[in-house]
């Protein structure tokens, strides 16, 4: 693609020649530059694309796009200077990848918690309704039949464009991702087309990143703000159930047409005769597309509140109430999402991602109301994010649990202990608490503690199959320790 067109779709503040070249691909990281590419030089938490600028052209970038005026001899690479260089990353992308979002029926998800559920539920309901899906998430991309454990939630702007147009060219005809506070302040979904945004909630999490509450809801809000589906008549499809989704409903500058939904009764859709059963839940839809009776096989009433939101923004884009129900009444576990790990002991184990106060709460309440015997809890916290919530979540586990193990989650760059004694701190008494800093021997310790009748969640990693130190990263599956421990072998005690 010639380098007037790709400068046509962003502003640019100066260009150092006027020559026009084949801009032959894109990259923000130096090391995937190749003769004829355009290098984005991007400012990072911990490292700044202009260090690398040298090392993209020695390896033949056509361009360079920098927020850095940067003089370059005649003959040499082509500076393109903006005032945002991820602004122009994401537009001049979706201008590089003929703009596949257009092509697309788009669903994106944002809050803290819910939103790799709701995206499975969504692309459920729309496989069902014979529109090929992919999906890019916590978990994994799905690509047609290609599927790609995730890198992050949501990828940066090249990588998603170039993630949709393979969508296309798989012969998809909608698309379903999960959109970060992260990303939409990087914009990396900037000029994306959506048909429907859906908010979940919003619970302390990433205020290392954004610092405080009212950032981070202005973070999310973003997704709303910015809808902008071209020829697309987007809605925006908002849980009332949540505070800040009451207070995101009436929020002046929303583009897109507003559909409530939770359990509230001034929610446009929502559920009534409402039964919660250790199996799931029964509950009936109303909404304005029709009523639909729903059986639910997933645990709790959050998980009431997902199926809510994925028959929002699907009824939004057309769906039939009946399809949606029994696309809904067939949805199955997502991995690491209250996954059981059989057990011959007489006890369960879950294995869940919750890594929030609010989550932790959530999925703890709901095996409360299943457990008959003691209700056991393994967690830690990560490091170098949101310290705040560790307190927080010792709080909740010594008010709901009545056994709980803290361990490491992943450390990070930060001493483990540091943050079990931040964790510990939220706990009145340390009489319903043990500390075991090894997670290995940490669900050891539980699952050999558990009799007949209790419960065991392993929480805070869910279906991630690693553990994060300083300076290393380790193989480490919370469902493959369990079996290891409970002598599980091929899915056989």
């Amino acid at each position: 693609m010639k380098l007037s067109v790709l400068l046509a779709a962003t502003k640019a503040i100066s260009v150092s020649q006027r020559a026009d070249p084949e801009i032959k691909g894109l990259a923000y990281d130096s090391r995937q530059v190749k003769p004829g590419y355009m290098f984005f030089a991007l400012k990072g938490q911990r490292q700044d694309g202009q260090m690398f600028i040298q090392d993209a052209i020695d390896r033949g970038a056509e361009a360079i796009v920098s927020e850095q005026p940067r003089l370059l001899s005649k003959g040499q690479t082509i500076m393109v200077h903006v005032a945002g260089a991820r602004q122009a990353m994401a537009e001049m992308a979706g201008v590089f990848y003929q703009n596949p979002s257009s092509k697309l029926k788009m669903v994106g998800i944002t809050g803290t918690n819910g939103k790799t559920t709701v995206a499975f539920m969504i692309m459920n309901i729309l496989e069902a309704a014979g529109l090929k899906t992919g999906l890019i998430g916590t978990i994994e991309y799905i690509i047609g039949r290609r599927v790609i454990p995730a890198a992050r939630t949501t990828p940066e702007a090249i990588d998603l464009q170039q993630m949709l147009d393979q969508m296309l060219n798989a012969g998809c005809r909608s698309a379903v991702m999960e959109v970060s506070s992260h990303a939409l302040v990087q914009k990396r979904v900037w000029g994306v087309g959506f048909d429907a945004a859906v908010f979940t909630n919003l619970t302390q999490d990433h205020l290392d990143y954004h610092k405080t509450m009212e950032k981070y809801f202005q973070a999310k809000s973003l997704l709303f703000k910015n809808l902008n589906g071209g020829t697309k008549k987007p809605f925006a499809l908002i849980n009332i159930d949540d505070p800040f989704g009451r207070q995101l409903a009436e929020m002046p500058g929303i583009k897109g047409s507003i559909v409530t939904y939770g359990l509230n009764e001034k929610a446009q859709v929502r559920a009534v005769n409402l039964s919660l059963n250790s199996r799931g839940s029964d509950f009936d839809v109303i909404s304005p597309w029709g009523q639909a009776k729903i059986a639910l096989r997933l645990l709790g009433r959050y998980n009431v509140g997902n199926a809510l939101a994925a028959f929002s923004a699907c009824g939004a884009l057309g769906m039939d109430p009946a399809l949606m129900a029994s696309a809904l009444r067939q949805m199955v576990l997502v991995a690491g999402r209250l996954e059981e790990i059989q057990s011959a002991g007489g006890f369960q184990v879950f294995v869940d991602y919750a890594h929030t106060e609010d989550a932790l709460r959530n999925v703890l309440s709901t095996l409360r109301e299943i457990t008959a015997g003691r209700l056991i809890v393994v967690f830690g916290c990560g490091g170098n994010r949101d310290a705040k919530k560790r307190p927080l979540m010792g709080a909740v586990a010594e008010q709901l649990a009545d056994y709980a193990v803290i361990t490491t989650d992943n450390p990070r760059r930060e001493e483990p202990n540091a943050i079990i004694a931040q964790i510990l701190t939220g706990f009145k008494t340390r009489d319903k608490v043990e500390i075991i800093p090894d997670r290995y021997e940490a669900i050891g310790r539980a699952l050999s503690i558990a009799r007949k009748d209790d419960v065991v969640l392993i929480a805070g990693k869910g279906h991630e199959n690693y553990q994060e130190f300083a300076n290393t990263v380790i193989p480490f599956d919370d469902r493959q320790v369990v079996r290891e421990c409970l002598g599980i072998k091929d899915g056989r005690i």
